[in-house]
């Protein structure tokens, strides 16, 4: 007990540096990688071909302007509303009311150093 008390400042830094050195020592060891270069094999399934057949066909649909002189299609009425012009706005809408907004980077700052 003796020889305890009498060292145990420096078994105790022993002891940190032993636990230290087995840390490192178990993070730092070689772990078995693996390369990110590695390619792997797709296989499509049904379903991704059944979709690459739909797209293949979409793509070969062609569109003519001949509905537009349909009669049907000249009836068609539009019940949109009007957009009315509006007046612009101020430049700055976050800026307190009177004061004009300015493009100046001295304006802009909110805290100016004292010299």
């Amino acid at each position: 007990m003796g020889f305890f008390s009498k060292y145990k400042t420096y078994l105790f830094i022993a002891g940190g540096a032993l636990i230290a050195i087995g840390v490192w020592w178990g993070f730092s060891a070689e772990t078995p990688s693996d390369s990110l270069l590695t390619t792997e094999r797709v296989e499509g399934g049904p379903a991704d071909k059944a979709l690459v057949d739909t797209l293949l066909q979409l793509r070969s649909v062609t569109l003519s302007g001949t509905i537009f002189s349909d009669p049907a299609f000249i009836l068609l009425q539009d019940f949109g509303t009007q957009i009315i012009p509006e007046p612009i706005g101020r430049p700055n809408p976050f800026a307190p009311l009177g004061v004009s907004a300015t493009s100046s980077t001295v304006g802009n700052k909110l805290f100016t150093p004292r010299r």
